[in-house]
């Protein structure tokens, strides 16, 4: 290892990380953390540090712990090719099945986390067993449970892919696909909750995407625990903290609703590229969470639309009353926005995809429209919601040039023969513009109406500007 880097865990995200010695904050959220001579993160986090002498001990033990050697080995009836991670509750393994042939990811429960808390073992195999009723596509499958040699395993579904946290190191997910993966991972809760499973640690570590995109929730029920050293409080909570409802914290069990809670966490984060409360120190994270509002996710990404906004302020609402109960009703909320979103892609496919000299795109949250008219001339139609108003009206306007006040009169004029919008003036980067403009509720629009208002403001946007001004601009 590199002198200069150190291992450190960051309580609030749950994960260990190098770093510089003089730069000990996490890299996700900015949080100081600590070096592993201080805390082991094998092991439960402690919010209330324990005395030196425990904590070296379990470090001492740790560090002993040392299960790469199983690589190229068998381990019951699976051969070991591949060391891929660790995690909190121990090692994970690309392993191969001797009898069937097939590739799964083989968990192994850290042996001196095993040996020290027989709660956990017991845990582990109980939602091990549980997990393994499970059978649906947005869920990771466990095939196995058992023990060899004093190992604590369990065979799961190998997920050839990526993380959701590794997609999100790299940027920002679009509101739309932010919201399809939501859609995926509420299906795999709400199967999950269905067979009376709480997750307690979901978050986007523990969801895996497929080569397709899929999203697959992992590791049901495995959290570390966050507790208090030996002699220490009781208070025992699950989960990873910048994750956890705020009842969590007052000492509630987890429970379906803070699931959903977590499910909206991972949903800002992929909107946005942050955590809603991202602070200094594990006090400060506590007490954002329990008392700040929620971030204005449409101020930190203006293009998300309001009943986007709407549905993430519900799963993230402090109260658990007042956030959808469980994954179903979290699915049928984010469902429900996505059939929103979805159907402006539906209409404009039916309306424009075989409409002769037309093409579109979507892009920064809007739809642009390309039209050729039949003099050779072109114009651009701009589609969008109106993301300011409850019934979502669409709003299809085309730019046409500056504004001069000698054609206000004939711009009257006009306004009154054109059947489908309106001549009208928006200021554009401060400079006053005549706009073809006409809007439509979102309910009500349907493919012909959408074709012929694109294909008419197209037409007037292009004649006031050729008549203004002799260009084509577009």
């Amino acid at each position: 290892m590199n002198e200069n880097l150190h291992d450190f865990f960051c309580a609030g995200c749950n994960e260990r990380f190098l770093r510089r010695v003089d730069d000990p904050y996490c890299p996700r959220c900015g949080m100081l953390a600590a070096t592993e001579q201080l805390l082991d993160p094998s092991q439960p986090t402690l919010l209330w540090r324990s005395s030196g002498d425990w904590a070296a001990e379990r470090d001492r033990e740790e560090r002993a712990e040392d299960l790469h050697q199983l690589v190229g080995t068998r381990v019951h009836i699976y051969d070991c090719d591949q060391f891929l991670g660790r995690g909190g509750m121990g090692w994970v393994f690309l392993a191969r099945h001797g009898v069937l042939h097939r590739p799964c990811a083989l968990k192994i429960l850290s042996p001196h986390l095993a040996e020290r808390d027989p709660e956990y073992v017991e845990r582990f195999r109980h939602e091990g067993r549980a997990t393994a009723a499970l059978n649906h596509p947005n869920i990771v499958t466990a095939h196995a449970i058992g023990e060899f040699e004093d190992l604590q395993f369990l065979e799961m579904e190998f997920v050839a892919g990526r993380s959701l946290q590794h997609m999100l190191n790299e940027h920002p997910l679009s509101p739309q696909r932010a919201t399809s993966m939501a859609v995926g991972i509420a299906a795999g809760l709400s199967e999950a909750h269905r067979a009376g499973l709480i997750h307690r640690d979901l978050k986007p570590d523990n969801v895996l995407i497929t080569h397709r995109g899929t999203p697959k929730i992992s590791d049901f029920g495995l959290a570390k625990r966050i507790s208090g050293g030996p002699g220490e409080s009781a208070y025992t909570l699950a989960g990873t903290p910048h994750f956890m409802a705020p009842e969590l914290f007052h000492g509630e069990p987890a429970s379906r609703s803070s699931d959903v809670y977590a499910l909206g966490v991972v949903y800002f984060q992929m909107l946005t590229g942050r955590l809603p409360f991202a602070r200094d120190s594990m006090n400060e994270l506590m007490d954002a969470v329990v008392h700040e509002k929620v971030p204005d996710v449409r101020r930190l990404r203006p293009e998300v639309p309001l009943e986007m906004a709407e549905c993430l302020n519900l799963m993230l609402d402090k109260s658990p009353e007042n956030r959808p109960a469980d994954g179903n009703g979290a699915l049928l909320l984010l469902e429900a926005v996505q059939g929103h979103l979805r159907d402006l892609d539906t209409l404009l496919h039916d309306a424009l995809d075989r409409e002769p000299g037309v093409t579109w795109k979507r892009r920064n949250g809007h739809y642009e429209v390309r039209v050729l008219l039949d003099d050779g001339r072109g114009q651009v139609v701009t589609l969008q919601n109106d993301t300011d108003t409850l019934d979502g009206e669409i709003v299809i306007f085309s730019v046409c040039c500056p504004s001069r006040a000698d054609y206000y009169e004939q711009a009257l004029r006009l306004n009154s023969t054109i059947g489908h919008g309106a001549l009208s003036i928006r200021d554009i980067d401060g400079v006053p513009h005549f706009v073809m403009v006409n809007t439509y509720p979102r309910a009500t629009i349907d493919p012909e109406e959408i074709r012929r208002t694109v294909r008419d403001v197209a037409a007037h946007a292009d004649a006031v500007e050729h008549l203004l001004t002799g260009a084509d601009r577009n």
